[in-house]
């Protein structure tokens, strides 16, 4: 007889599942424990797939919500269930895949591609064959279900689908998602097109001997009236251009200008998916030679690509004066010891020195702009100059348009070229440089900002020049950004003249006085997020000037603030990363001058390593009961103790007398061969 529930049971869980959506903490918290304790009783998964799937008096959020405790215990534990728990829940997902309901729909699939991560599909013969049964069903709620789950299974277990084992399902699959890519529903077009696009990179066989008939499909969809069918295919066109630019080759003015025009997209995700293709076919020997007759097309797309619409200025909210407002914990990324480095790099999805790297949630992730920004860095550094001749007037217009945000994209591509276009741009930067100095200065937070990280794109060439012309004057107007009331424009301020210090280096030496004061007072005014970008800039500057900092006068001004925060942070906290960097820069700068500070800063350092290293020894001894520690606290206390020892030579041969630290090194060198060999 099949499974029902108990109805005191079922109430139980119903209850669960509707405090859990409440919005108090304790509450969810309270909820969180009660279901975990339910999973001590066997069929406790039974209870939540059958609300999922037949509770049709329930509404459709809850029954969802018990899918998805359901997927959290099969991630967690099916190994663990009892076979007839496994077949029960297999059975029920197979019934509901066709739910009428789009929600249910999908919490299905993603329980079922669940189900085959952690249970392979070895075990559940019966599903492929089903899902492909269920794609030629006239009901489109049982076509869209089959294929949504299928979807998920080929992102989350492709190479599940092109094993021996199973007698290799893709040769099936992969011809009959192709028949799809005309299908009546654009749903179901957009789930084949995203089936099939899983296996492109990895260039599996199956899809690679039906190569041409894709792509014939491909571009018959392009011009299809569904935004997500047209993300798909442009995502599909950039994936081969990475792994079969032969097969695109016979095609590709054709596919250029398609790109060209999917880039102009009125839907931003299909803009950004053609946008990628520029940022592919830039690292591509045959970039030159087939996007060259395009130039003069593509440059104006990706600078009107690179400005800010007015809805992303209101949801930034940049332009306010924000500096007393108190960071939240989501605007502070995870701190790690880190390499320095400042210099004008290529503008990538991971960089540093992006314009607006940290934006507003909702444009923290990378967008057209970025990728309309990375791509015209990319290709200026493939045409060089070549480019100048479309890009001159287009910066002319807009860099002195009345429009800010148009002004403010201008400022954007001069910094973006820099690198690229160098050499056609040096002779305009007599003119330039001083309209980007005044521009520090505008009244909108967002040209303050970008004008900072331009700029700092042209620190070598201002530091080249006497420095009466420009950097004197940049000097004073960037250390006034340092100070700006708005954080945003803070941090670029700070980033960008951390650039600058690594390009002047000792030239900075007669503005010492002046620089210190300002960085000191920073501290005074920074939010915790820029108080952690100052600690680097503090440092680069010690780095930049040696011991040109070891004045009385100077230690005087910056020791006082950074040692009272060294008291402040406990040895746990994360910012104490970029503060050990900071003050490892400054010991070694300031030698001997840094001796009064050295007996407290030396004696925390060794604490640190012996914490770590006994945290160390107690996670190898007993990795069941001890977390490994968080290495980067040791390895930049090491650091900070090895600027000591530089800056201070033979004075700090007392306070090595005194303590364990050469014990502590020998400890590191064996705790360090014992993880390699654990390892290996």
């Amino acid at each position: 007889m099949a499974w029902q529930p108990d109805e005191a049971g079922l109430t139980q869980i119903l209850q669960l599942l509707k405090e859990s959506q409440s919005p108090n903490n304790e509450v969810q918290r309270a909820v969180q424990q009660k279901l975990e304790a339910l999973n001590q009783y066997p069929d406790f998964n039974n209870y939540l797939v059958y609300v999922l799937t037949k509770l049709k008096t329930e509404d459709e959020p809850t029954r969802s919500l018990s899918g998805l405790i359901l997927k959290n215990n099969v991630k967690s534990y099916y190994q663990a269930f009892p076979e007839e728990v496994k077949a029960y829940v297999r059975s029920e997902c197979l019934s509901a895949i066709g739910n009428p309901s789009p929600l249910i729909r999908a919490t299905v699939g993603i329980l079922v591609t669940t189900i085959v991560q952690r249970g392979k599909l070895v075990t559940w013969p019966e599903l492929l064959p089903l899902l492909c049964q269920l794609l030629d069903s006239e009901d489109y709620a049982v076509c869209e279900g089959a294929f949504g789950a299928l979807q998920k299974i080929c992102e989350d277990s492709s190479e599940q689908l092109d094993s021996d084992a199973l007698n290799r399902p893709l040769n099936t699959l992969i011809p009959k998602f192709l028949t799809f890519f005309k299908h009546a529903s654009s749903k179901i077009r957009s789930h084949a097109i995203a089936c099939v696009n899983q296996f492109i990179i990895t260039r599996t066989q199956a899809l690679m001997v039906h190569i041409n008939s894709f792509i014939e499909n491909l571009f018959a969809l392009s011009g299809d009236e569904d935004p997500e069918v047209r993300k798909n295919v442009c995502r599909a066109v950039v994936m081969l251009l990475e792994v079969r630019v032969d097969v695109l080759m016979p095609h590709i003015h054709n596919i250029i200008e398609y790109m060209l025009l999917r880039t102009q997209d009125s839907d931003e995700q299909v803009s950004l998916e053609a946008c990628e293709f520029w940022l592919t076919i830039a690292e591509m020997p045959v970039c030159k030679e087939v996007l060259g007759p395009h130039l003069q097309s593509l440059v104006p797309i990706l600078v009107r690509g690179m400005r800010y619409s007015e809805l992303d200025v209101i949801l930034m909210k940049a332009e306010v004066e924000d500096e007393t407002i108190p960071d939240r914990p989501e605007d502070i990324k995870p701190r790690f010891h880190k390499a320095k480095t400042h210099g004008p790099a290529h503008i990538d999805k991971d960089s540093e020195d992006d314009d607006d790297d940290d934006d507003a949630d909702v444009l923290s992730d990378w967008n057209l702009r970025k990728c309309s920004a990375a791509a015209l860095d990319m290709l200026a550094s493939v045409f060089r100059d070549d480019m100048l001749p479309t890009l001159l007037p287009i910066l002319k217009e807009i860099l002195f348009d009345p429009d800010w945000i148009a002004k403010e994209s201008g400022i954007l591509v001069l910094g973006a070229v820099a690198e690229g276009c160098y050499t056609g741009i040096v002779p305009h930067l007599p003119e330039l440089v001083p309209f980007l100095i005044v521009s520090l200065a505008e009244k909108r937070a967002l040209i303050r900002s970008i004008t900072c990280w331009t700029l700092s794109r042209y620190s070598h060439w201002i530091v080249s020049q006497p420095h009466e012309l420009y950097l004197q004057k940049l000097m004073e107007e960037l250390l006034k950004r340092i100070l700006d009331s708005n954080k945003r424009v803070q941090e670029a301020a700070c980033s960008a003249f951390a650039t600058l210090e690594e390009e002047a280096c000792t030239e900075l030496v007669p503005y010492l006085s002046y620089i210190l004061q300002t960085l000191v007072f920073a501290f005074g005014k920074y939010q915790h997020k820029n108080l952690l970008i100052l600690y680097d800039a503090i440092g680069t500057l010690a780095d930049s000037v040696g011991n040109h900092l070891n004045r009385q006068e100077y230690i005087e001004l910056l020791m006082p603030p950074l040692i009272e925060k060294w008291n402040a942070l406990q040895d746990e906290d994360k910012d104490l990363f970029p503060l050990l960097e900071c003050l490892s820069s400054v010991a070694t700068a300031l030698q001997g001058g840094f001796l009064p500070y050295a007996t407290p800063v030396f004696r925390r350092c060794v604490g640190l390593v012996d914490k770590n290293l006994a945290q160390s020894m107690a996670c190898l001894s007993n990795p069941e009961q001890f977390d490994p520690p968080e290495k980067d606290f040791m390895i930049v206390a090491l650091d900070l103790l090895s600027g000591l020892a530089e800056g201070l030579e033979s004075a700090i041969d007392a306070l090595v007398a005194e303590s364990n630290i050469l014990e502590l090194l020998f400890q590191c060198v064996q705790v360090r061969t014992v993880s390699m060999n654990d390892m290996q």
